[in-house]
């Protein structure tokens, strides 16, 4: 009886996918924040964030709040949400790339857009790239399935932006961080724009590149695909002066409410398209807040430490998942990771998946049916890949194999996140529970907790089972940089990086 019961409903959630797929093809749209913390958005509990647009998604769509980031710093994590693989897969670790680096994302790699191209999807980026820019631009996005792009090769706090206005009408950027690279240049598709960018004016560009995509391509009855990445709110934080001092959050607060209003632009568009009804729509975070900036740092709630760290305010992420009609409005509390995107858009635009060891799993009947993910565990890896698996998520208990604190996370009370925590081995590891204690304050004992002999077994099988199938792909990261490669408005030129200027 129970055996017919699961392959009955196993039939059920593959009827609706096909459904799906069988229907007029569903627009997909990626929204990509940086540096967001599990606890920044007022849908998740932040008191004085603005965050309306957002809000009214989580309100009408499926809140997560089990959902997990691949990697807890930039590149691996965008890395892993493209590809549905671990970074380690890749090669995009340890660490993230840089202006002059020779590595990027491999081109044998399938991303989600080269995914969608093979079902005639239009292919759009908007925003942050950072996953290698190469000799002559060879990693850039036009390279990975996206037909167009309007955005930055790497992170807006790479480069000398101390001279840069950030906020209207004359405030500075906040903080140094002078590298001795190029000015940040923006990029429309393969041609620099602007160098260095402005930052009050870069939102609204991208707002009307966003816009102008959706609608062309519903008048085309083209299905798409947008994935826009936003650069907020990681710091130094910027905003337009339509929301410069408005959101009541300071600046991070006004970046938030910048980025928020990008979303209501698109969910509008779609909707004046007439294409709302059959978009699906899915909003999360590349890794937690830099804790280290303090009030510009964002927060993660109650959740422990932030970016670049293992422990859960790293990367446990806000997620939003949003398709009128398809996806019942609610909270789930299921395991899900931004691997399970490829896998799951796999299936519900009736494209074939790449032939690669994946990581991640169709989530359909979680989204869809509001019924069980398949996702049972969840691995978290340090910056370096190299060290192995640090952590593991089973269920609502998490086990820590190693730990270690990070720059990026220091300032807080809490000195187990400070750079200044080292490197410590748990044998055998710390394990929480995560329903009871998601602050990961109070690790189980044997005498309080008669069953963890048997849950620390159930790891160790987890743990050995992973690493079994896990093959490490060559470090990009580690082939190092060279200046030559920096993108330059006026290749040449001299004195070298500073004059790369294009107003």
């Amino acid at each position: 009886m129970a055996v017919a019961v699961a392959v009955a409903a196993a039939l059920a959630v593959a009827v609706a996918a096909l459904s799906l797929a069988a229907a007029a093809p569903p627009n997909i749209v990626l929204l990509f924040a940086d540096d967001l913390g599990y606890g920044d958005l007022s849908c998740f509990g932040h008191p004085t964030s603005s965050t309306a647009h957002l809000d009214s998604l989580s309100a009408t769509g499926l809140r997560l709040t089990g959902l997990y980031t691949a990697a807890s710093v930039c590149s691996p994590s965008r890395a892993a949400l493209l590809t549905g693989r671990y970074p380690s897969r890749s090669g995009v670790y340890p660490g993230v790339f840089y202006p002059d680096s020779r590595g990027g994302l491999p081109l044998n790699e399938t991303t989600i857009a080269e995914l969608l191209r093979t079902r005639g999807y239009a292919t759009a980026m908007v925003g942050k790239w950072h996953l290698g820019y190469g000799l002559n631009g060879s990693f850039l996005p036009l390279n990975q399935g996206f037909q167009q792009w309007l955005g930055v090769p790497y992170s807006h706090d790479q480069g000398p932006c101390q001279n840069l206005t950030c906020f209207p009408p004359d405030t500075r950027c906040f903080g140094l961080c002078d590298q001795g690279v190029v000015p940040l240049p923006v990029f429309q598709d393969w041609d620099i724009v602007e160098q260095p960018v402005t930052f009050p004016t870069l939102t609204a560009r991208y707002n009307r590149f966003s816009t102008d995509f959706i609608h062309r391509s519903a008048s085309a009855r083209q299905p798409f695909f947008l994935y826009y990445a936003s650069h907020h709110t990681h710091y130094p934080q910027f905003a337009s002066a339509h929301f410069t001092g408005k959101s009541g959050r300071g600046a991070f607060g006004d970046a938030l409410m910048e980025f928020d209003g990008s979303v209501g632009l698109i969910v509008k568009s779609l909707r004046d398209a007439g294409v709302e009804n059959n978009t699906f729509i899915f909003f999360t975070s590349d890794n937690g807040p830099e804790l280290m900036r303090m009030s510009r740092g964002g927060t993660a709630g109650l959740l422990k430490c932030g970016k670049a760290t293992t422990y859960e305010g790293g990367m446990r992420e806000p997620g939003i998942a949003y398709w009128p009609g398809k996806i019942p409005p609610g909270v789930s509390h299921e395991l899900m990771s931004t691997l399970d995107l490829l896998p799951t858009i796999a299936k519900i635009t009736g494209a074939e998946l790449p032939r690669v060891p994946l990581d991640g799993y169709d989530m359909s009947n979680m989204l869809f049916n509001s019924g069980q993910g398949r996702r049972r565990s969840v691995i978290y890896y340090p910056i370096s890949a190299k060290r192995g698996l640090f952590a593991i998520r089973l269920g609502h208990y998490k086990a820590h194999y190693y730990t270690q604190g990070s720059i990026k996370s220091g300032t807080t009370p809490d000195h187990d996140c400070h750079f200044t925590a080292p490197l410590i081995k748990h044998d055998p590891p710390l394990v929480f529970d995560l329903e009871t204690d998601p602050s990961e304050n109070y690790p189980l004992t044997s005498a309080g907790f008669p069953g963890l002999a048997d849950l620390l077994r159930d790891f160790a099988a987890e743990k050995a089972s992973f690493e079994a199938g896990m093959q490490f792909g060559e470090s990009q990261i580690e082939l190092g940089g060279d200046p030559k490669l920096q993108p330059c408005a006026v290749p040449g030129c001299t004195p070298h990086p500073s004059c790369c200027v294009k107003r």
